[in-house]
C-alpha cells in the first residue's frame, strides 16, 4: 500500500507540472463545493418553493400526465431544483384546491352570520384558484426558462474563457474550471455540476459528463454544443496551428449562431409585442371608461372592488404570463458586464425607509375615508368649482368630492416614489461602477493588443504595463495599468500581487470578469515564456473585439422594439390612463349631479305621475350605484404602476437577458417617471373635464 501511494503521488505531481495547476486535488475539491455553491446561488424564494413542494408531496401526491411529467422533469434538471414532478404538481393542485375551498367556506360563513348570499369574495377566490392552477403547475418550467435565459446570456463568455485558457494549456478539465470561476450563476453552477456528476460516480470522465450536460441544450442552443465539440476536437489535433484554428472557430460558431438566432427573434417580436400592448394596455385602460356607466346602468352590480380584482390581480397575471412567454423564446445573447455577488450584496438596501415613504403617502391619500369614518358628518365646502371636500351622499356613499379624488393620486405617487427610491439607492453606486467597467472593456481589446505586442518584442511584463499606461493615459484602461505599474514600482509587488492583491490590487477598482480572466491568462501563459503570453493576449484581444462587434449588431436588431416598449412604459400607457381617469371623473360628476337633481325633483313632487320627461331615466342615476372617482383612480393608478413594472422587466429581458442590476435600475427610473406623467396628465384632464361638466350642467339648468 505505501508503494502504491508513492506511485500515485509521483504521477499526480507529474500531471501537475504539465497542467500548471494545483493538480488533480484541485478539481476534486472544486467538484465537492457544488452543493454549497448551489445553496448560495439559488434564491430564498426558490428554496422556499422547494420546501413547500417536498412537504406537500408527503401529504398528497398528484401525478401529472406523462407529457407534463417529462416537461417538469427536464425543467427541474435544468434549474437544479431538489423536487420531483409529482411534488410540483401536488403543490399546484393543493394551492388551487385550498383557494377554492376557502372561497366556498367564506361564502358559507358569511351566509350563516349575515343571512345574505355572498357573491364577490367566494367567486373571487374560486376564480383565483382556477387561474393559478396552470401557472403554479408550470412554475418549475418558468424557473427553468429564467435559468436558461440567464445561462444562455453567459454562453458567449463561457466559450471565450474556455478558448482563452486552452490556447496556452490544452486541458479541458481545467479550462471548464477556469470558466466556472469567472462566470456568475447560473451557468457557473451548471459547469460545477459537470464535475459533481463525475465525483458522485454518475459519469467516469469529463467528456461523458460534459456531453450529457450539452444534450440538455440541444433544442435551445445548438451552436453552444457545436462550439464545445470543436473545443473537444482540438484536444486530438497533433498540429498546434490546427488546434488553435479549431479554438478560434469555436468562438466564431458561437457568435455567428447568436447573431442568426437574434435576427430571427427580432423579426418575429413585433406581433407579440403589439398584441401585448393592445391586450395589456390599450383595450383594458380604454375599457375602464365604461365602468362608471356600467355600475349605474346595472343597478350597482359592478363595484369598485370588482374592478380592483380584475385590473390589479387577474390582468397583471395575464400580462406577466404573456411577457414571460415572449422572453422564454429569446435566444442566446451577450449580457452586460457582471459584477461580483459580494459587491451586489454589500450595497445599501433601504427597504424600511421605502416602506415608510409608501405608508405616509397612502395614509395621506386615505385621509377622506379616515375622516369620514371618524366623523360621518364632517365635510368642508371648497367653493363652486371644487365643491365639498368629501361629498358623501346619504352619509355612506362616496367620497365624490373633487378634492378627495385629487388626494387619491397620492397612492400611485407614494408607491412609485418608494419603489423608485429603493431601487435607485440600491443600484446607484453599482451602476456607476459598471459604467466605468464597461468603458474599460471597450478599450481593453486595443490595450491588450499593445501589451501583447510589447511582450512579443521581449519586453518584460513589468515594463510593458508602464509603457501601455503612458500611451493610454487619461482612459480607464490607462488608469488600470497605471495602478499596476505603481504597485510594482512603489510597493515592490510582483505582477500577480499588483493586479490581484486584496487591498491594493488594480482589479479592485475595475471588477470586470473579462479583465480579471485576461490577466489570469497572462499570468498562466507567462510561465511558458513571453512569446506564448504575447500570442495569448493578441488572441484574447481579437476575441473581445469580435464579441463587441456582434453585441453592437444585436443591439441594432432590437433597437426598434426596445424603443417602442420604452415609449409605451414612459409615456403612452400613463398618458392614456390619465385621460381615461379624467373622462371617467367627468362622467361620475355628471351622474352624481343629475342624481341629486332627480332627488330634489322627486321630493318636490315634480316626477310623480309621469309629469316630467326625466322620470323614465330617473332610476339610472342613483348615487348608491355609482363607482366613486376616488376608488376608480386607485385602480387605474395601481395598474399604471404594475404595468410600468412588468413592461420594464420585459424590455430589459429582451434587450439584456436576465440582467438583475440593469433591471432594478430601470425599474427605479421608469416607474417614477411613468407615475408622474400619469398624475400630471390625469390631474390636468380631471380639472378641465370637471370644469366642463360644471359648465354643461349650469347651461342646462341642472345646477
Amino acid at each position: 500500500m505505501p508503494e502504491e501511494e508513492e506511485i500515485i503521488k509521483k504521477y499526480k505531481k507529474k500531471l501537475g507540472e504539465y497542467t500548471e495547476e494545483e493538480g488533480l486535488g484541485a478539481i476534486e475539491e472544486f467538484s465537492r463545493e457544488y452543493a454549497i455553491f448551489r445553496e448560495e446561488s439559488l434564491s430564498k424564494q426558490t428554496t422556499r418553493y422547494e420546501n413547500l413542494c417536498n412537504s406537500i408531496e408527503k401529504i398528497v401526491q398528484v401525478r401529472p400526465s406523462p407529457l407534463k411529467y417529462s416537461q417538469l422533469e427536464d425543467a427541474i434538471e435544468i434549474a437544479h431544483l431538489n423536487i420531483t414532478p409529482i411534488g410540483a404538481s401536488s403543490f399546484a393542485i393543493f394551492i388551487s384546491v385550498l383557494s377554492i375551498f376557502l372561497g366556498l367556506l367564506t361564502g358559507v360563513l358569511i351566509f350563516l352570520v349575515t343571512g345574505a348570499v355572498p357573491f364577490f369574495i367566494p367567486l373571487a377566490l374560486v376564480i383565483l384558484g382556477a387561474v393559478l392552477l396552470k401557472p403554479l403547475t408550470n412554475l418549475p418550467i418558468y424557473i427553468a426558462n429564467r435559468w436558461r435565459l440567464k445561462a444562455s446570456n453567459q454562453m458567449v463568455l463561457c466559450i471565450l474563457y474556455v478558448a482563452m485558457y486552452m490556447r496556452h494549456t490544452s486541458n479541458l478539465e481545467h479550462a471548464i474550471k477556469f470558466a466556472a470561476e469567472h462566470i456568475q450563476p447560473p451557468l457557473s453552477l451548471d459547469l460545477r455540476k459537470i464535475f459533481w456528476d463525475i465525483e458522485t460516480g454518475r459519469f467516469s470522465n469529463i467528456k461523458d459528463s460534459l456531453n450529457n450536460y450539452l444534450e440538455g441544450w440541444r433544442h435551445h442552443n445548438l451552436e453552444f454544443i457545436n462550439s464545445f465539440h470543436l473545443i473537444e476536437s482540438s484536444l486530438y489535433e497533433p498540429s498546434e496551428s490546427r488546434r488553435l484554428e479549431l479554438l478560434d472557430k469555436a468562438l466564431e460558431v458561437m457568435l455567428e449562431g447568436t447573431y442568426e438566432k437574434m435576427l430571427h427573434y427580432a423579426q418575429e417580436l413585433k406581433n407579440p409585442i403589439t398584441m401585448l400592448h393592445m391586450l395589456g394596455v390599450v383595450l383594458p385602460i380604454l375599457g375602464l371608461v365604461v365602468f362608471p356607466l356600467i355600475g349605474s346602468f346595472l343597478g350597482g352590480l359592478v363595484k369598485w372592488y370588482h374592478i380592483l380584482f380584475l385590473y390589479n390581480i387577474i390582468l397583471p397575471i395575464i400580462v406577466f404570463s404573456i411577457g414571460i412567454n415572449i422572453l422564454s423564446k429569446r435566444p442566446t445573447g451577450y449580457g452586460e458586464s457582471e459584477l461580483s455577488k459580494e459587491l451586489m450584496e454589500n450595497q445599501k438596501k433601504p427597504k424600511s425607509l421605502a416602506i415608510i415613504i409608501a405608508f405616509i403617502f397612502i395614509l395621506l391619500a386615505f385621509t377622506p375615508i379616515i375622516m369620514h369614518f371618524i366623523n360621518p358628518a364632517f365635510d368642508v365646502d371648497l367653493g363652486s368649482t371644487f365643491g365639498k371636500l368629501l361629498n358623501y351622499k346619504d352619509d355612506k356613499y362616496g367620497p365624490f368630492g373633487l378634492a378627495a379624488l385629487l388626494m387619491s393620486f397620492l397612492v400611485p405617487f407614494g408607491l412609485a416614489l418608494s419603489i423608485s427610491f429603493y431601487f435607485k439607492t440600491k443600484t446607484k453606486k453599482l451602476i456607476e461602477i459598471r459604467t466605468e467597467t464597461k468603458e474599460l472593456e471597450k478599450e481593453f481589446a486595443a490595450s491588450l493588443f499593445q501589451l501583447g505586442t510589447r511582450l512579443g518584442d521581449g519586453i518584460p511584463a513589468e515594463i510593458a504595463f508602464s509603457d501601455v499606461a503612458k500611451i493610454m493615459e487619461g482612459t480607464p484602461t490607462g488608469n488600470f495599468f497605471r495602478i499596476i505599474d505603481l504597485n510594482i514600482r512603489n510597493l515592490g509587488m510582483g505582477v500577480k500581487e499588483a493586479i490581484f492583491n486584496k487591498k491594493t490590487g488594480a482589479i479592485l477598482q475595475y471588477p470586470s470578469t473579462i479583465v480579471q480572466s485576461s490577466m489570469e491568462v497572462l499570468l498562466e501563459s507567462s510561465k511558458k515564456g513571453p512569446q506564448v503570453a504575447s500570442q495569448s493576449l493578441l488572441s484574447i484581444s481579437r476575441y473581445i473585439e469580435r464579441i463587441q462587434q456582434v453585441n453592437e449588431r444585436l443591439k441594432d436588431l432590437l433597437s426598434e422594439v426596445i424603443s417602442s416598449m420604452k415609449s409605451q412604459t414612459s409615456f403612452l400607457t400613463p398618458a392614456i390612463a390619465g385621460i381615461v381617469v379624467g373622462i371617467a371623473s367627468m362622467i361620475v360628476n355628471i351622474i352624481v349631479q343629475l342624481g341629486e337633481k332627480f332627488s330634489v325633483l322627486e321630493a318636490s313632487g315634480e316626477l310623480i305621475g309621469g309629469t316630467s320627461q326625466l322620470s323614465a331615466i330617473q332610476g339610472i342615476f342613483t348615487v348608491q350605484d355609482i363607482i366613486p372617482g376616488f376608488f376608480f383612480q386607485l385602480v387605474v393608478g395601481l395598474y399604471v404602476v404594475q404595468l410600468g413594472y412588468i413592461l420594464t422587466l420585459l424590455a430589459n429581458g429582451i434587450e439584456n437577458g436576465d440582467d438583475k442590476l440593469n433591471e432594478q435600475h430601470l425599474i427605479g427610473k421608469n416607474i417614477f417617471r411613468s407615475a408622474v406623467i400619469y398624475i400630471i396628465i390625469a390631474v390636468i384632464v380631471v380639472l378641465l373635464f370637471n370644469l366642463l361638466a360644471v359648465n354643461i350642467l349650469k347651461g342646462t339648468g341642472q345646477l
